[in-house]
């Protein structure tokens, strides 16, 4: 269980690289990523949870993003936006680097924290749990994320998240976000501070 840090927010964020397969990873440092299929919201959550809504882009494009991108918060640690999964209309050998360069970073020894973001309203896909499968091989520690909260009623929210989380098998928890309103960003912080209180000695 993750230690919470109360009352950590993030104060400021910038984009630092892009990383393509082959490329040179920034080393240093706690790095929490975001992974979850093409269009679950991965760089919404990041400019929601970092208060810039320019940070980092998003697309409409389903699979669009083919790079690893970088973003630096509060000098101290990085907020990583990994490409999405299950863009089928990509080509074969698109997704064949994808899958490179997902198991490239995984294996780097870099990552110090995935958050896997599931969409709420949706059981998870096959992509989902293989992409859950590649976690737990590396040992990667991870938090589970249930997006576009807000689709659901809020009565509904909490039990939808364990629900997707336990059908993805995994601990039966989740925790619902909304880049919409910002619910759940406050836990979201509150894990981070944790993360971060773990990984960086004298914090």
């Amino acid at each position: 269980m993750l230690k919470n840090m109360e009352g950590f927010t993030i104060k400021k964020a910038a984009f630092e690289t892009s990383v393509g397969l082959g490329g040179k990873y920034p080393s240093g440092g706690v790095q929490i990523a975001m992974v979850g299929k093409s269009n679950v919201g991965k760089s919404s959550l990041i400019n929601s949870l970092c208060n810039n809504f320019k940070l980092a882009r998003i697309s409409s494009s389903p699979g669009k993003t083919r790079l690893i991108n970088f973003f630096r918060v509060n000098d101290a640690f990085y907020l990583v936006d990994l490409p999405g999964y299950g863009f089928a209309k990509a080509p074969k050998v698109e997704q064949e680097k994808w899958g490179k360069l997902m198991e490239d970073y995984l294996a780097s020894g870099l990552l110090t924290h995935i958050f896997l973001l599931i969409d709420i309203r949706h059981a998870p896909t096959a992509e989902d749990r293989q992409m859950f499968q590649w976690i737990l091989y590396y040992g990667v520690p991870f938090t589970l994320i249930a997006t576009k909260a807000d689709k659901l009623a809020r009565s509904k929210r909490q039990q939808a998240a364990n629900t997707a989380a336990k059908l993805l098998g995994a601990p039966p928890y989740a925790i619902p976000y909304s880049s919409e309103t910002a619910e759940g960003r406050e836990e979201v912080c509150a894990r981070i501070g944790g993360i971060l209180s773990d990984g960086m000695p004298g914090i």
